[in-house]
């Protein structure tokens, strides 16, 4: 699958997990797609186990703990990390995985995306919401056709 079908699939999703987002959010990926899902008007939740609240947001300890459960995640902490994110999407349904990265290893993880493919999940592995659909800006655009030259941005799923 190309990634803009991958991406569309995915941001057809209203409610959406973002993991890693952080109390401290200068620098942080995932604070910025929370922020621009929610004022897009995605039901978001912020994943983080060591806080209460981020962005005057009510915090899940996961994804198991989220009244009602999400459709789709997007994993922002670190690769380590990644594989038991997917095993427990897995576990659950989820089948809208997305791994983010833009200029670094970010949070790609190849082990865990191939564990949820194989488990029947699509599993975005590199670049970020914000770049593509009702999410994107001119930024974020011009980013990801940078991206994609370098492998950053997969152009196939």
């Amino acid at each position: 699958m190309k990634i803009e079908e991958a991406a569309a699939d995915f941001l057809s999703c209203r409610r959406i997990a973002v993991t890693g987002v952080s109390h401290a959010p200068k620098g942080h990926g995932s604070n910025a797609v929370y922020q621009r899902l929610r004022d897009r008007g995605y039901e978001v939740f912020a994943v983080n186990p060591n806080a209460e609240s981020v962005e005057g947001d009510k915090t899940y300890r996961d994804l198991r703990s989220i009244p009602g459960g999400v459709e789709a995640v997007v994993i922002g902490t670190r690769p380590d990390r990644a594989m038991d994110t997917v095993k427990e999407a897995s576990e659950l349904g989820i089948t809208r995985v997305w791994m983010h990265r833009s200029m670094d290893a970010g949070s790609v993880s190849p082990e865990a995306a191939a564990y949820g493919r194989e488990h029947g999940a699509t599993v975005i592995a590199g670049g970020c919401p914000l770049m593509f659909g009702p999410a994107s800006d001119g930024g974020h655009k011009a980013m990801c056709w940078v991206l994609k030259l370098t492998g950053s941005v997969p152009r196939t799923v």
